[in-house]
């Protein structure tokens, strides 16, 4: 919106094919503009976008140990940045500085992993942001202004997490209604279709075991995986191992428009995801809202915030963490009746419009920027 306050988008790996969600809503939003932030170089983008990176190798080596970049937050003044809004709370912790000098509020979505993992797990991962999110949180907790959780779940874990309860506000990044439209399935073959980045907490690896059984009772399913991941090779080899390589196709990540295709062309949509081993959880699985908005059944499993996203029994189904079997039972069951795929099908459709429609969602996101402003 031109001539709109801007509000700066942080996240530090910015763009991700995996991570259109944070795109879409800044995109969305009708009485700001959104300047994307990030640290590392960019992807490629006709976005208003900026990067601690366009400052060479020093200014990153500074922003990565102290939270600082002197010539960021000139940019930023520059540009007229009436907020910054954090994606994840490591993102958050960062920033902390940064609308501090500004002296802007700051607003942090807390997505998942960023509540799930301990504390104690996170510094044990050596990794430096995360260590810095831990040092840095209390700082975080006092200097921001809200804290916006992505389900009901997400907002009892961070509480737990010591995020102040006072200021955390549940408010689930919406779906775009008018782009996704419902679709009948039509494949030429039952079609389970599986959107995630190959990581262990997606669940993949128990899909590809569930599909095993589910190949032998539906002798022409067919499944497609989108997306990409350290797990590729080894999921990869797994469905060799299995005798399933004719029968799933990895199609790598692909671009929103394309997997939002073949999420149209699918029987049933499915997304298993497990606790990991550090102890991260699924947020919510927006990916499953936008399977619900295309009018597909959703399958997924009592794991993180997903069962605010499939309601057992309406929607799709629920079944417990790395129950292959179970698994493999509800998928046989929606893929041998279409019946009951269109039932929850329409529903889906209709809980994602009545629930989280990506304009309502974003008018108390607005809301909230401006009692903050």
């Amino acid at each position: 919106m031109s001539g709109a306050p801007v509000v700066g988008i942080l996240r530090h790996q910015q763009f991700q094919p995996s991570e259109t969600f944070i795109r879409s809503q800044a995109l969305a939003l009708d009485g700001f503009s959104p300047l994307f932030i990030g640290r590392d170089p960019l992807r490629s983008s006709d976005l208003p976008a900026i990067s601690v990176a366009d400052f060479g190798k020093r200014a990153i080596a500074a922003y990565t140990l102290t939270g600082t970049c002197r010539p960021l937050v000139s940019q930023l003044a520059r540009r007229g940045t009436v907020l910054i809004h954090a994606h994840f709370g490591v993102e958050g912790a960062y920033a902390v500085k940064t609308a501090t000098a500004l002296n802007v509020p700051l607003v942090t979505t807390l997505h998942g992993f960023d509540v799930t993992i301990s504390k104690r797990q996170l510094v044990a991962s050596k990794r430096l942001s995360w260590l810095n999110y831990v040092a840095w949180r209390k700082s975080l907790f006092s200097k921001a202004a809200a804290f916006v959780c992505v389900s009901s779940y997400i907002r009892q874990r961070a509480i737990e997490w010591g995020y102040p309860a006072d200021r955390t506000v549940l408010l689930p990044i919406g779906v775009d209604t008018d782009l996704i439209q419902p679709s009948p399935p039509q494949p030429e073959r039952p079609t389970i279709v599986h959107v995630a980045r190959l990581v262990e907490v997606k669940g993949t690896a128990l899909l590809i075991k569930a599909f095993e059984r589910v190949r032998k009772q539906v002798r022409d399913a067919s499944m497609v995986i989108v997306g990409d991941g350290p797990l590729r090779p080894q999921l990869q080899s797994l469905t060799s191992e299995l005798g399933l390589s004719d029968s799933i196709e990895f199609t790598g990540a692909l671009p929103h428009a394309e997997t939002l295709r073949v999420i149209a062309q699918a029987s049933v949509f499915c997304l298993p995801s497990v606790t990991a081993a550090n102890g991260a959880q699924e947020g919510l699985g927006l990916v499953l809202l936008e399977a619900a908005a295309a009018g597909k059944p959703v399958v997924g499993t009592l794991s993180g915030g997903i069962p605010e996203a499939v309601r057992d029994g309406i929607n799709g189904f629920l079944v417990p963490e790395r129950d292959k079997d179970a698994l493999a039972d509800r998928l046989i069951t929606l893929l041998a009746d279409t019946s009951l795929c269109r039932q929850f099908g329409l529903a889906g459709r209709a809980m994602v419009e009545a629930e989280y429609n990506l304009g309502t969602q974003n008018r108390r996101l607005e809301a909230l920027y401006r009692s903050l402003l």
